[in-house]
């Protein structure tokens, strides 16, 4: 098992046809290198005045984006531009008060330029604001798409949403987020169980993605496992090398990304 499993929940697995070819079974169950910019800043909820737009059109890639990561990249959003590390999809993407935060990118993602090994543990802080939850992100996509109309069908990495649907389910899906075969927890108000307790607007959350043998994808939610996915056909090889935080139509904001590298 994985380095960070704490709570073990929802073994076992699926997904849904698409590119690569679909696994069996996927049954439901109910910056930089290590090293932040500098400075220290100040955190507060989620607001969207006073921002730094990022363009819709990527940066000049940084040189060694052509890399797959072979050492930590801590991002802490401290600055004033994004950065060629980074390929924000939609102009709905921009910096504020050192953070990442997006409302309305309707399944646009700001990709990560730098390339993802095979293994890797990815962790980041956010933030919703709103009482829908929605906090969204990728691991192992292709670093450049988004999606041909307005279902989310045709991803090209793991989707984990978390408070998605109007806070009603966290998810984590194969290629397909809508897929009738996807893993999901029903979140239920009132519920005293971490894995199924809706999103809380203005809560900061850790989540953790993490691949560290090839096949298995681990999700963990401030220090609880949801998900833990066994795929007979993992999205490994070119068109599967980078991570992406992501949006449907709620404000959110993202932060401490720490993407540490695992051995083969």
């Amino acid at each position: 098992m994985g380095a960070v499993l704490r709570k073990l929940v929802c073994v076992g697995a699926a997904c849904v046809a698409c590119l690569p070819a679909d696994p069996p079974g996927f049954q439901r169950d109910a910056g930089r290198a290590l090293g932040h910019a500098g400075g220290t800043k100040t955190k507060s909820n989620v607001k969207h005045g006073d921002a730094t737009a990022v363009r819709t059109q990527s940066a000049p890639v940084a040189e060694d984006a052509a890399h797959v990561l072979d050492e930590a990249l801590n991002e802490d959003f401290n600055r004033s531009e994004l950065g060629p590390d980074w390929n924000p999809t939609s102009s709905t993407w921009h910096l504020e008060e050192g953070r990442l935060c997006v409302k309305g990118a309707k399944n646009h993602p700001a990709w990560l330029n730098r390339r993802l090994p095979k293994n890797a543990h990815i962790e980041f802080d956010a933030t919703p604001g709103s009482p829908d939850g929605d906090i969204k992100a990728e691991a192992w996509g292709d670093g450049h798409s988004v999606p041909a109309g307005a279902t989310y069908d045709d991803a090209t990495s793991y989707i984990v949403i978390l408070g998605g649907w109007k806070n009603r389910f966290n998810v984590l899906a194969r290629v397909n987020e809508h897929g009738q075969n996807r893993k999901e927890l029903r979140l239920l108000p009132g519920s005293e169980d971490p894995r199924t307790t809706p999103i809380v607007e203005g809560r900061s959350y850790h989540v953790e993605i993490e691949r560290d043998d090839g096949h298995t994808v681990r999700v963990t939610l401030d220090e609880t496992v949801l998900f833990e996915f066994e795929d007979p056909v993992p999205l490994v090889g070119a068109d599967h090398e980078h991570f992406a935080f992501n949006d449907w139509n709620v404000p959110v904001c993202f932060d401490d990304l720490l993407v540490t590298p695992l051995p083969d």
